[in-house]
């Protein structure tokens, strides 16, 4: 049996206000180098698909510059001036849902006047949102954007072990194996996995082997297929 902690696997940990470790590699690198070089920028959108880490780095922002964080599907309700409430930093987690382009023109324009910083996080590219103002299409498009990708095998690998260490759990490194090749390839699907693997192998009182995450990943499957 392999402990997570003894593998040698090099990644960098960053730590995030929410305390967990942020695993710094090729697909988050450009975005981590981004957030490390605030306040050398004003304005800057992440985007990549769910679970890649976009959240963890607006809390890193946050943390550095003490902006306020706030969901992006929740502006319509706000009044743009109430959102900073003087803050000077801003991080809009999920920039593409906000259904009101006025309100994140009002807020582009309201920090770029008193030099303050502005994050926002997305699934997809500021290009590739609905937008319907052509001034707050220009501003987005002058903004730098950086892709976080998808885990390559080596970051999933690291990110499996961490979680199964964290519970205290030892697994084979077939197991890990067994699960890249065969999981959904984001943090959100590790996290889920690990935590249903946890429970049914203390339901069972098993160790995590192969047979029992075949197990699991097929019930998984027929849930997914059923629902």
């Amino acid at each position: 049996m392999i402990s997570a902690v003894q593998m040698p696997l090099e990644f960098e940990h960053r730590p995030s206000m929410s305390g967990e470790d942020f695993l710094v590699a090729g697909c988050n690198q450009e975005a981590v180098a981004w957030i490390d070089r605030w306040p050398g920028w004003t304005a800057l959108a992440l985007y990549g698909p769910e679970g890649c880490g976009k959240t963890h780095l607006a809390n890193v922002f946050a943390e550095k510059s003490g902006a306020k964080i706030v969901d992006g599907k929740e502006l319509l309700d706000l009044n743009p001036d109430a959102i900073l409430q003087g803050n000077k930093a801003l991080a809009i987690d999920g920039a593409d849902r906000i259904p009101d382009g006025q309100t994140l023109f009002h807020l582009i324009n309201t920090l770029k006047e008193e030099g303050g910083s502005l994050l926002l996080t997305a699934i997809e590219a500021p290009a590739r949102w609905s937008v319907r103002l052509p001034d707050l299409a220009s501003r987005l498009n002058a903004m730098p954007v950086v892709e976080i990708g998808p885990p390559d095998d080596f970051l999933m690998e690291a990110v499996l072990l961490k979680l199964f260490s964290d519970r205290q759990l030892q697994v084979d490194i077939e197991v890990i194996k067994y699960l890249i090749l065969r999981m959904e390839r984001s943090f959100a699907a590790a996290r889920a996995m690990v935590a249903v693997l946890d429970a049914q192998s203390l339901a069972a009182r098993k160790n995590i082997t192969v047979p029992l995450v075949r197990s699991v990943l097929n019930e998984w499957d027929r849930a997914q297929e059923g629902a």
